[in-house]
């Protein structure tokens, strides 16, 4: 194929609208398979993808997210990654490739790195040091830093109410939503207010964005307020249910997407609300094994192996989505 020249580049602003029109339904969050000596597996990281990537309603991925491991993959890993993705899933395959430094100038480095991979969108985390300053300039700042580093559209993410003094203000998220490269918002406020407080802003200020409600535990409610979609990892375990849910919402089948938020509901409350919060990753993985789609459930420290009465916990979780059939 002869190569693109310069003037028949996509603009930035036609990038955004070609992200935005992409960033519907539901982008499963995949996690990133390592080896007993905490390596990336690269063939169990293809497979997975292979398999979430082509499954029945799944619109694109979400990799080097939360699930990912993103703050633990060294800059190249999180390149190799996206590559491996690009690679077995094609060139139609929508990719948002998560970004999580420290450093705005280190961001900006992985920004360009996963454009050249083949990222199709970057979802730019704020640094964790941000819920120590809170301060909106240096917000901002970051934001700039990397869309100087990349051409590739921007998705915001919107953290926890409970992640402290991560999520952004809505003075801040309106300032950061005006940005010209910002095609969209995974809003994880985890609480069905905010989202609906952030959602009428971001609308507000830019009708044509992509607001997508990610509480795995509440997507019935964010898609009853209104939503273009989700990134969730719970569709990289399950798809087919979280697709449902998506499709019965879509169809204002509200009986439908009831029973759907009930059959999910358990498996999500096991992965996301079960204290302590922050082993909804190795639980992830520990799923992906018990369903046979992940031999080895390494996670990289500082993440702990999981006791045995959480992969109980897991188990009877699972069971209870296999069993359930579809709204009668």
């Amino acid at each position: 194929m002869k190569p693109r020249t310069l003037s028949e580049a996509p603009s930035p602003h036609s990038r955004v609208e070609a992200a935005i029109r992409r960033l519907t339904g539901i982008h499963a969050a995949t996690i990133c398979p390592m080896r007993p000596d905490f390596s990336v597996d690269e063939a169990a990281l293809a497979a997975h993808v292979g398999m979430v990537g082509t499954a029945d309603g799944i619109e694109g991925l979400l990799i080097n997210g939360h699930a990912g491991e993103n703050f633990l993959l060294s800059r190249e890993e999180k390149r190799r990654v996206i590559e491996i993705c690009r690679s077995v899933l094609g060139p139609n395959a929508f990719l948002t490739s998560g970004v999580n430094a420290e450093s705005s100038l280190d961001a900006a480095v992985h920004a360009a790195d996963a454009e050249a991979a083949g990222a199709d969108a970057i979802l730019l985390f704020p640094p964790n040091a941000w819920g120590l300053f809170q301060d909106e300039d240096s917000a901002f700042l970051h934001h700039q830093h990397v869309m100087a580093g990349c051409g590739l559209p921007l998705m915001l993410y919107q953290a926890p109410v409970r992640a402290g003094t991560m999520p952004y203000s809505t003075d801040i998220l309106a300032r950061l939503v005006a940005l010209p490269r910002v095609a969209g918002i995974k809003e994880g406020s985890w609480e069905v207010a905010t989202y609906d407080e952030n959602r009428r802003v971001a609308k507000a200020l830019r009708p044509e964005l992509a607001v997508l409600g990610s509480g795995d535990e509440h997507l019935l409610t964010s898609y009853l307020i209104g939503s273009e979609g989700s990134q969730v990892s719970l569709a990289a375990v399950t798809p087919a249910p979280v697709v449902a849910l998506w499709r019965a919402a879509q169809a204002g089948d509200w009986a439908a997407a009831r029973h759907w938020h009930d059959v999910i509901y358990p498996l999500a409350g096991a992965i996301y609300r079960q204290a302590p919060g922050g082993r909804a990753t190795p639980r992830l993985k520990a799923c992906l094994k018990i369903l046979g789609h992940l031999e080895c459930d390494t996670v990289r420290p500082p993440f702990a192996p999981l006791p045995v009465e959480e992969y109980r916990r897991l188990e009877r979780a699972l069971i209870q989505v296999q069993n359930a059939g579809s709204p009668s």
